[in-house]
């Protein structure tokens, strides 16, 4: 199953939907080479050749497996995001919001991928790049691209980067946010939307005082 960059996927099939499910439970406790397509299959409760008919290789199911925990409805709310005419800094800040607070409700999805970009060779770092962040990713500049066009945002900067650093920020936070609310003055490592009010204001004034 491949994604053209820029638009939804095809909702997989209720079949499809059993074996993804089965197989990310497997995956996220046991890592992709201690998984057989048989164990995906038991697991499912169809058998091996369903499995192979829905998705032609292991790794073809691991991509979308990895593509579906990206995703959540990320992808709907960012399409949704370029449709409105609002200041893009309050739909930036909401796309933020949303992202940490996805990545909090979906740990174990979370989880996985983390794991699988950490661990990734450069050739599967490729894979993931191109098939499972890139829609994204080119959503989110696409709104970012729109708020520089429109002068809410500095035009000197490169998108790609302000885009790594909303989603830095989140990612740091939902790896560290249980060490986070144990160190001295940390109070909105309990609050992840206020974490990502703050953080958004940071970004955008940076931490210098005002000019004279």
């Amino acid at each position: 199953m491949s994604e053209v960059p820029g638009h939804l996927p095809p909702l997989p099939s209720e079949g499809a939907r059993a074996i993804l499910a089965a197989a990310e439970t497997l995956f996220a406790s046991r890592g992709y080479d201690a998984v057989s397509m048989n164990e995906i299959a038991q697991a499912a409760g169809v058998s091996k050749a369903n499995v192979f008919h829905h998705f032609s290789t292991k790794r073809s199911l691991y991509l979308e497996v990895l593509r579906n925990a990206c995703a959540n409805d990320s992808a709907n709310l960012l399409d949704e995001l370029e449709q409105q005419t609002g200041p893009v800094v309050e739909r930036l800040q909401r796309f933020v919001t949303h992202h940490l607070a996805s990545l909090l409700r979906n740990e174990r999805s979370a989880r996985l991928i983390q794991r699988e970009v950490r661990q990734s060779s450069d050739e599967c770092a490729k894979e993931l790049a191109e098939q499972v962040f890139g829609a994204n990713f080119l959503r989110l500049l696409r709104l970012i691209k729109a708020g520089q066009h429109q002068a809410e945002l500095r035009q000197d900067i490169e998108p790609a980067l302000i885009a790594v650093l909303l989603l830095a920020g989140n990612l740091f936070f939902f790896d560290a946010h249980r060490v986070l609310r144990h160190l001295p003055e940390t109070g909105f490592a309990d609050d992840p939307a206020e974490f990502n009010r703050r953080a958004m204001t940071l970004l955008l004034h940076g931490i210098q005082p005002p000019a004279a």
